[in-house]
């Protein structure tokens, strides 16, 4: 039996002819499914389980904000999220609730195609490497982070973030630097800036209901941005 490893995508939008257009262009690509609100989607999410949903923000019965959330509590998918609001706290809003990119409408086809290569090429850029320590383990590989043996459960933002910081232990990063290493653009503001205080504020909320000490391994650099450090200063070994 031949397995396809085309990746699977998730096209949700409530408009006729924006989903179709989308799904037939993408169709020549990648593996497709589509639906129009919030509860196909779910049932589809299940079913299909895409790597990347490509999400408009309006739906008849909930928001492309909530879907976002419920779909990264369940896995860790890859979101861009469509949109014809262009306020910058619309954007900041649908980052924080774990959205990798954010396209206003109207959009052409080329720049979502474009936009999707980008996301999925950092998915597969993550380094396949393990970073252990005595309490604390990230295996990008599995996705999966743990401290003393139990699961953290992180959304796929979170999880890049955690790994990227755990793999550069005892190095100070800029949110700035956090935003062009993780999301692969320039910040162009404040705003942008505070998604990373969001986003760390959940790993360590997630990290201490794991064990109580979870919030002291990313430390907060005054003025500047964050370091992953070790309370107990224990070995790290990557594999």
């Amino acid at each position: 039996m031949v397995v396809d490893t085309t990746p699977k995508i998730l096209v949700v939008e409530d408009d006729p002819p924006i989903r179709n257009l989308i799904h037939r262009f993408l169709n020549q690509k990648y593996q497709v499914d589509s639906a129009a609100d919030g509860d196909r989607a779910l049932a589809l999410f299940e079913e299909f389980k895409p790597v990347l949903v490509i999400l408009d923000w309006n739906l008849p019965d909930t928001t492309g904000y909530h879907l976002c959330q419920e779909m990264q509590r369940r896995t860790n998918v890859f979101v861009v999220m469509l949109s014809s609001r262009t306020d910058e706290a619309d954007k900041i809003k649908a980052l924080s609730a774990g959205a990798d990119d954010y396209i206003c409408k109207p959009f052409g086809l080329a720049e979502l195609a474009v936009r999707i290569e980008v996301v999925l090429r950092r998915m597969k850029s993550v380094t396949p490497s393990r970073v252990v320590f005595d309490r604390f383990a990230i295996d990008p590989a599995r996705r999966e982070a743990t401290l003393n043996g139990k699961i953290i459960k992180l959304t796929a933002l979170e999880f890049k973030i955690l790994y990227f910081l755990a793999s550069h232990s005892g190095q100070s990063w800029s949110r700035e630097q956090i935003i062009e290493k993780i999301w692969g653009w320039n910040s162009s503001g404040t705003e942008e800036e505070k998604v990373v205080s969001v986003h760390i504020a959940q790993i360590r909320k997630k990290m201490t209901q794991v064990d109580v000490t979870g919030s002291e391994f990313i430390q907060t650099v005054r003025g500047y941005g964050y370091r992953f450090d070790l309370p107990d200063r224990t070995a790290m070994a990557i594999s």
